[in-house]
């Protein structure tokens, strides 16, 4: 097994992973620490090593919320220790091969994980890469900088340093992008062959790279995972991508509350304080730092420039979980809804009106509930194949019977544990079917990153359901439910409705 191997900056060593057949490192690192004079910088290049650097734990998390404090799902499912070792040097990342000699050219599969660009970590026990490792791909997970320390935005970093002014975040995901190209093929990786992916921020962050005109020539594929957030009935603020003048005011703000005037004496503040202080302001003004259009990394919407075709030339896998991000119309009577809607839609709203999806409630208030990424997304895949570039794009939707005390649903982020083939570790009582289709749609990825098709095999040799490619004209889709992976074709009038529409939002 490949158990050592050379990097740049020096040799390191990993271990078996649960499986012997698959070596993990863990901890590898992929820039310099973003501390001191590198804080709100693009990340630097690593420094060398002497001798033979084992990676056998995986380095301290970003700086964020101490994870695990709290009764929420999320603490319930896999922020589960308070005590993981967290630190301004963070940049590091991880590698699982099957890999038994460097020459084997396996197609690459980079991570990029979510949790709003505030929280998350590589070390998330549903991202263990292995069981995708053993279908016959490298599996990397990348870790970036958070919050403010990974976000922010300032009018004298604008001013002073115009060449790289923010998403200091992504230029992480970035660097560890580029390292896997200049690196990979010592772990048996294909560097011409690599597939990104993340879901949530995570998907959000994906979609900038392969819209970052920097990017071009190094990625082949693409998975966003509940990444293309949209909601048809208003812009969301929350999603929307500022200006650097725009999120410099909050910047400056911070500044105050920091009770710093330069750049220079913030560089110099501790970091668990720029954390504690930044808190408490997001918490205040109802604001996150995230991507931003700096013109430099990010040169405009990215969900717009994707489907405008100005994006990288990949194949994509996007989709989303049913429970997840619901959009809906709000509205205290029929005559109001039937008056917002006509707000909203204009010379459409009479169209609009006459679905019958869209007179459906939930609750007293909620009218005509749709799935906005669903929307966002086949409005995508709808306006790259009228463009007949080549390449392949799959819809899912994610709706299993999660169990659980809590009565979860499909919310957003559970599909993971079934990407990434990693119930076990999972406190859920998930029983055969769960697996099955845990194993399944792990098959379905890892196609998709080996070939840009996610159609194959199962284990026991028969063909899995067929997924077919979604065009303008064929509007393929595969439904991760209770009964298994089901293809089908076709989205009702509302929903080709709503597609069309979001787009023109």
């Amino acid at each position: 097994m490949l158990r050592v191997a050379k990097t740049e900056n020096g040799i390191v060593r990993g271990l078996p992973a649960a499986d012997p057949r698959i070596t993990s490192f863990k901890g590898i690192p992929f820039a310099a620490p973003p501390v001191g004079e590198n804080r709100w910088r693009a990340p630097q290049p690593a420094a060398n090593w002497e001798g033979i650097r084992d990676c056998y734990q995986f380095a301290p998390i970003s700086v964020q919320d101490q994870p695990a404090v709290g009764t929420d799902i999320y603490c319930r499912e896999w922020h589960v220790d308070p005590d993981i070792p967290m630190g301004e040097d963070c940049l590091y990342l991880n590698i699982w091969t099957p890999a038994k000699k460097t020459d084997e050219k396996l197609p690459v599969f980079i991570w990029y994980f979510g949790g709003g660009f505030q929280w998350g970590y590589t070390a998330e026990m549903e991202f263990d890469g292995e069981r995708m490792a053993r279908r016959g791909i490298v599996v990397v997970s990348v870790n970036y900088r958070l919050g403010a320390l990974g976000f922010l935005v300032h009018p004298e970093i604008t001013k002073s340093q115009p060449e790289n002014p923010a998403n200091f975040g992504h230029l992480d995901q970035q660097a560890g992008l580029r390292w896997v190209h200049r690196n990979i093929a010592e772990f048996g990786g294909d560097p011409d062959n690599i597939t990104i992916a993340g879901q949530s921020a995570g998907g959000g962050s994906t979609l900038a790279q392969i819209t970052c005109d920097q990017n071009k020539g190094l990625i082949k594929n693409a998975v966003i995972m509940s990444g293309m957030i949209k909601n048809p009935y208003m812009n969301n603020p929350f999603f929307k991508q500022l200006t650097l003048d725009e999120a410099g005011k909050f910047g400056e703000e911070l500044f105050e509350m920091l009770g710093v005037k330069t750049l220079e004496e913030a560089r110099k503040l501790d970091a668990f304080f720029i954390r504690d202080t930044y808190a408490e302001f997001r918490n205040k003004k109802g604001f996150m730092f995230a991507t931003v259009q700096d013109d430099v990394f990010c040169d405009g919407d990215t969900y717009k420039k994707l489907a405008e075709g100005r994006g990288n030339d990949v194949n994509i896998m996007a989709g989303n979980t049913v429970d997840e991000f619901p959009a809906a119309l709000f509205a205290d009577s029929d005559t109001d809804f039937e008056a917002k809607a006509k707000e909203i839609f204009g010379d459409k709203a009479d169209k609009f009106l006459s679905f019958p999806e869209a007179r459906e409630k939930k609750g007293d208030k909620m009218f005509a509930s749709v799935q906005g990424i669903e929307c966002a997304v086949k409005n995508v895949f709808n306006k790259l194949s009228e463009k007949n570039t080549g390449r392949n794009y799959y819809y899912y939707r994610f709706n299993p019977d999660i169990p659980g005390w809590d009565n979860p649903g499909s919310f957003h982020s559970v599909d993971l544990w079934f990407w990434f083939e990693t119930l076990a570790k999972c406190w859920r009582p998930f029983v055969g079917r769960h697996f099955d289709l845990a194993r399944q749609m792990c098959n379905y990825i890892t196609n998709f990153v080996k070939t840009g098709n996610p159609n194959g095999k199962d284990a026991d040799g028969a063909d899995m359901p067929y997924w077919t490619n979604y065009t303008d004209k064929v509007h393929g889709e595969m439904n991760f439910i209770k009964q298994g992976s089901i293809p089908t074709n076709g989205n009702s009038e509302f929903v080709d409705f709503m597609t069309e529409y979001i787009g023109k939002n």
